[in-house]
């Protein structure tokens, strides 16, 4: 991040105050209910940032666990308790939790006029908190463009994170204030857009790890003892072609159409590794079609192609070792 916007960055007052330009910027009651694999760093962040976090509540051992590191001396609480005792609110829970927890202490009456409240859903938007802001609470959903395992080094990840702000437009500066305290880089998501940018970010990084497992867990039944060592550097360029090129980055049998080649691997992975067989079509028919959308393959070379995966998704056409079509001489 340029020094320049580090330093002109606008400080947070008390919830209920507009923004103000200060050297030494008002501080925060925090409370984080899910003091999870997100909300413990988040909770961090914040303090590190002078903040102070004053509750945090977790039903699961792990979560008291990271509390009890992340978060030394935060009383653990039950969730309205947390509620009562903070200015801001961080609500880091599944994505199916949310809008039953937003509702449910709407109903208990915890949620007070003033407080902030973010959660970091990236699914949810603004709507999942209605139950809150009508209770008077400034809603923000800021979700942390990374991926959490709950490992010590998920702290070490969240410095110049991505997050995706959603906010009112005179909210705005509250949300990218509070994203810069915690060191993360804002960027503006659409209420309408935030189930769509979910899906893009579950795709490109969960499905990644899928895929590298899958690619992994074949390797060492074709007899390779250390699959990372050989994935590393492959998949390291991969990715950086794919950043930087999109699908002209392709490379392989199916950015050739050589069908041959492909009929082969279904063959050998219906022998060998059935499970994978699903996989391995569903993504060589989205890059057969993401190759002739870019006109990396012509039409004529990328049938050969579709015709053999539309069969091999019947057990009863299995795909042969080798195609016959001239495509897969090639």
């Amino acid at each position: 991040m340029p020094a320049a916007r580090r330093t002109a960055r606008p400080t947070l007052g008390p919830a209920h105050a507009p923004l103000r330009p200060s050297d030494a910027p008002a501080r925060l009651r925090v409370g984080v209910i899910g003091a999870g694999r997100v909300g413990a760093v988040l909770g961090a962040a914040l303090a590190a940032a002078g903040h102070e976090v004053v509750a945090a509540s977790g039903l699961s051992a792990a979560s008291a666990e990271r509390a009890a590191r992340l978060l030394p001396g935060v009383p653990l609480l039950p969730a309205d308790a947390v509620v009562s005792a903070a200015d801001l609110v961080v609500l880091a829970v599944p994505d199916d939790t949310l809008p039953g927890l937003v509702a449910g202490l709407a109903e208990t009456g915890a949620w007070r006029a003033g407080q902030l409240a973010f959660h970091s859903s990236g699914a949810h938007g603004l709507a999942v908190l209605a139950p809150a802001e009508q209770a008077g609470v400034l809603p923000l959903a800021l979700h942390p463009a990374m991926t959490f395992t709950g490992a010590p080094e998920d702290a070490d990840r969240l410095p110049l994170a991505p997050f995706g702000v959603t906010s009112r437009p005179e909210h705005r500066p509250v949300a990218e204030t509070l994203v810069l305290e915690m060191g993360g880089e804002p960027f503006f998501v659409a209420e309408v857009d935030r189930a769509l940018y979910h899906a893009a970010l579950v795709t490109g990084a969960n499905h990644l790890v899928t895929l590298v497992a899958e690619a992994a867990d074949l390797l060492r039944t074709a007899g390779v003892s250390e699959p990372a060592r050989v994935l590393a550097p492959l998949l390291g360029a991969a990715l950086d072609n794919g950043l930087r090129r999109g699908d002209r980055g392709l490379t392989g049998p199916v950015s050739r159409g050589d069908a041959g080649t492909v009929a082969h691997h279904l063959a050998t992975l219906a022998e060998r590794a059935p499970d994978s067989v699903a996989a391995y079509v569903a993504m060589a028919q989205r890059t057969v079609e993401r190759t002739l959308e870019a006109g990396r393959l012509k039409a004529h070379e990328a049938a050969p192609l579709l015709d053999l995966l539309r069969r091999s998704t019947h057990p009863t056409t299995p795909p042969s070792a080798r195609s016959d079509d001239p495509a897969g001489s090639r």
